[in-house]
């Protein structure tokens, strides 16, 4: 009996441990929908983007890489992904085109993914206008020699200081379209801040790691108001800090939604309020 017994408990133990190593071995439920989604990833992207391997590759590595990525739900992390293929963008920080921030919505008690598009992403969707002509954006440091008026006969006007520029003070973007048109945005330190204080994002992600990148962008962001966009471009602006649930090929259409809740960088706990950790109503850069 007792060797009956020690057999029994033998056969469990080896069961237990090939039930292990089977969970081990089966990838993250994300992992496996990114796999799944390549054929709808080749199907988005435009003709001059680069491979769906690419993307679901870089989907992947952010998949790593990002605290509490992996965590979101399957349907914001695919219509993320599905934005960016679309739009013909890279989904991830190193290019600076779009990141896929991990978001906790206080409303479904459950992470999803906020797609911010980058500084990098909006110029690259500015130049794919047929009228496009420059764009640049840049930051006034207190050294500088800079000014600048609006009105009926607009003046802008920046020459860098040599040597110890001093600290930022304002940033601004400047559009030239081919039939002549020009526009132009200055956004103060304090806009700018504002402005970054209403993002669900402030506290984490391209905010952190890339300051003048997102002021410079804020800019470009409030220029796009006063030019003829593309239907790429106006896209990215409507889908810019939003959360798309729809992986469908129509969801870059609809629109997006804006939910309150809080980017974090800690997991959630059972004896958090029910309003999810650190929530604060979001906004959009």
């Amino acid at each position: 009996m007792s060797t009956n017994l020690a057999a029994r408990v033998a056969k469990r133990a080896q069961t237990a441990n090939v039930g292990h190593r089977a969970d081990r071995g089966t990838p993250p439920p994300l992992v496996a929908f990114v796999h799944s989604m390549r054929g709808e990833i080749a199907r988005a992207l435009p003709s001059h983007v680069a491979s769906p391997e690419r993307i679901a590759r870089i989907a992947l590595t952010e998949l790593r890489r990002v605290e509490h990525l992996a965590e979101c739900t399957q349907e914001s992390f695919g219509g993320a992904l599905m934005t960016c293929a679309q739009l013909g963008l890279e989904p991830g920080g190193v290019s600076g085109e779009a990141y896929l921030l991990p978001f906790w919505n206080k409303q479904l008690g459950a992470y999803e993914v906020q797609l911010v598009i980058g500084y990098q992403g909006m110029v690259r969707l500015f130049w794919q206008h047929p009228l496009a002509a420059g764009l640049d954006a840049h930051t006034v440091y207190e050294n500088d020699d800079f000014d600048f008026e609006y009105g009926l006969a607009p003046v802008l006007r920046h020459r860098p200081a040599r040597g110890d520029r001093g600290q930022p003070t304002e940033y601004y973007a400047v559009a030239r379209m081919t039939n002549g048109g020009s526009a132009f945005v200055v956004l103060s330190g304090g806009e700018v801040e504002r402005i970054r204080q209403r993002s669900k994002a402030k506290d984490r992600g391209p905010w952190t790691t890339d300051y003048d990148a997102m002021a410079r962008k804020t800019c470009v962001r409030q220029l796009f108001k006063l030019l003829p966009k593309s239907a790429e471009l106006a896209r990215a602006v409507a889908h810019d800090e939003s959360v798309r649930r729809d992986t469908g090929p129509d969801g870059i259409d609809a629109v997006p939604a804006y939910v309150e809740g809080e980017v974090v960088a800690e997991q959630p706990t059972e004896h958090a309020e029910a309003t999810g950790p650190g929530a604060t109503d979001g906004g959009m850069a």
